[in-house]
């Protein structure tokens, strides 16, 4: 797919980190899968991914972390 956001390229699959911020809690998320542009670096994470990221993040606050980094976990 052509980036949104510079562009001027098609994005390829690799890898990127999503961070979470709610509440005082701060969890960081490693190596998930995403179409990134090679270009500016933005990167796009698909609806299915996005729905893991979610759930990951409902846990780690209700687990009561403060500040984690963990792997993506893929299905």
């Amino acid at each position: 797919m052509k980036c949104l956001m510079c562009k001027n390229e098609n994005t390829v699959e690799g890898t990127t980190s999503v961070t979470f911020e709610r509440d005082g809690m701060t969890l960081v998320v490693k190596n998930v899968p995403a179409q990134v542009c090679p270009n500016c670096g933005e990167a796009y994470v698909d609806e299915e991914t996005t729905a893991r990221l979610l759930e990951s993040a409902e846990e780690a606050a209700s687990e009561g972390v403060q500040v984690e980094i963990r792997d993506y976990q893929a299905a």
